[in-house]
């Protein structure tokens, strides 16, 4: 239901919003510099977002050792897609919509890196074999073509105080998987079994 407020056009966005400045506009590259394929290098963890063939969209973390994201070249990175829970969204999504959004983090650093592109999935032998880790294969690789490459304030993460040890949510603090999943489903397996059973999956199939 539209409502008089809603700003639901560019011209009504920059009625609240102010220009840009220069800089901004123009910090966005079609390619990767050193200092955004040296954080790629030292990056740990990703959310990649991209759209369902419907149009919603949809967001993805991804993580492994740091570095895990590789840069085939100036304008392209590949990375494996690990075991997951087969539900496939992500590349489900690329199948139909392969245009991603990228935000990298390191942990400590407030600031942040984004990349937009276009991905494709692959099987590639050579690809594969790039990804192999303890001895094990990933199930594909993802390869992205950049687009735009730029960093992103730190203004975010300085709200958040997302690195702070300190804020950090004591055990305990809020339900475990299993007791949501329990709740959620209305099972009658006790939060523990389902918790152990997590554990378990998380550290016999994390590659």
């Amino acid at each position: 239901m539209r409502n008089s407020s809603d700003l639901d056009t560019e011209a009504a966005l920059r009625g609240v919003y102010p220009e840009p400045a220069k800089a901004i506009r123009d910090k966005s590259f079609p390619h990767l510099d050193p200092h955004s394929r040296r954080f790629i290098e030292l990056s740990p963890f990703f959310c990649i977002g991209s759209s369902r063939a419907d149009g919603l969209g949809d967001v993805s973390p991804r993580g492994g050792e740091p570095g895990f994201v590789h840069a085939l070249d100036d304008r392209t990175l590949a990375f494996p897609d690990r075991p997951g829970n087969n539900r496939l969204d992500t590349l489900t999504n690329l199948v139909h919509n392969p245009a991603v959004g990228l935000l990298f983090f390191l942990p400590g650093v407030h600031d942040m890196l984004r990349i937009n592109g276009v991905a494709q999935i692959s099987t590639g032998e050579a690809l594969m074999e790039r990804f192999v880790h303890d001895g094990k294969r990933p199930r594909s690789v993802v390869v992205i073509e950049v687009r735009e490459a730029y960093f992103h304030c730190s203004k975010a993460l300085r709200r958040s105080d997302l690195w702070n040890p300190d804020k950090q949510i004591p055990e305990g603090g809020f339900p475990t998987l299993g007791q949501i999943a329990r709740d959620q489903f209305k099972l009658l397996v006790p939060a523990k079994l389902i918790d152990f059973a997590l554990r378990r999956d998380a550290k016999k199939n994390l590659y």
